[in-house]
């Protein structure tokens, strides 16, 4: 990778490098993309997995359950008009 783009990364994120830094990302980017040509060399045979675990859906089934009357659902409060509960103004 080339001085010019670590200097573009950099100002795309707003980070002030000075030349050091630029030679020294530079030098590690460029040994990131060399370890990524590794990974893209590895021969693949079976289809890749999506997933690697196999995950089980843990949630449990919907059940419709009665809920409050008006009457329960007000019973603990004072702040109430016109079957809304009321809060503070903002």
């Amino acid at each position: 990778m080339g001085d010019l783009s670590i200097e573009k990364i950099a100002k795309l994120a707003r980070i002030d490098l000075n030349e050091a830094e630029i030679k020294m990302f530079s030098k590690d980017l460029e040994e990131v993309k060399i370890m990524f040509d590794e990974i893209d060399k590895i021969e693949i045979k079976d289809e890749p997995c999506f997933q690697p675990v196999e995950v089980k859906n843990m949630m449990r089934g919907d059940k419709v359950e009665e809920g409050f009357s008006l009457e329960e659902a007000f019973s603990n409060t004072e702040h109430k008009e016109d079957n809304f509960f009321k809060g503070p103004k903002v």
